[in-house]
Order: structure tokens, then C-alpha cells, then sequence
């Protein structure tokens, strides 16, 4: 099993996901679990496309998340 990380982000038509390590690979959803249903359709997908276009399967790299102070 293969695992990607996955960003969230919640707004005012629902939540919206992405994939860093999968250019171009995005998804939506009302609630964050169809949110996540339809990222891992979409990272199936991608993959999918990927290998049948002779790609190399992108590597997974890790992410850091962290908080930036700016004064004012």
C-alpha cells in the first residue's frame, strides 16, 4: 500500500484537496469525508494515467506544515 499526503482545506462552498506529490490531482467535496473519498478516486485515477502514459510514478515526499508570525 502506498500513501500520499493530502492537503485539506475547508472554505465556504465545502472543502477542497490536494495532492503535492501528484501534479494536478484535486478533488472536492461537500463534507471532509467526501472530500477524501473522492482525492483517493482521484489519486487512483491519476496513477492510473500516469502508467498507461509510460510515466514514472511520482515519489512521495513528506510535508511540513508550520506557522509563520508577521508582525503588524
Amino acid at each position: 500500500m502506498t500513501q500520499y499526503s493530502v492537503i485539506i482545506e475547508k472554505d465556504e462552498d465545502g472543502y477542497f484537496a490536494h495532492v503535492p506529490a501528484i501534479q494536478g490531482c484535486y478533488a472536492q467535496g461537500d463534507t471532509y469525508e467526501e472530500v477524501l473519498i473522492n482525492i483517493e478516486d482521484a489519486i487512483i485515477l491519476h496513477l492510473e494515467d500516469i502508467i498507461k502514459s509510460g510515466q514514472e510514478i511520482p515519489k512521495i515526499h513528506h510535508i511540513s506544515l508550520t506557522t509563520v508570525e508577521i508582525p503588524g
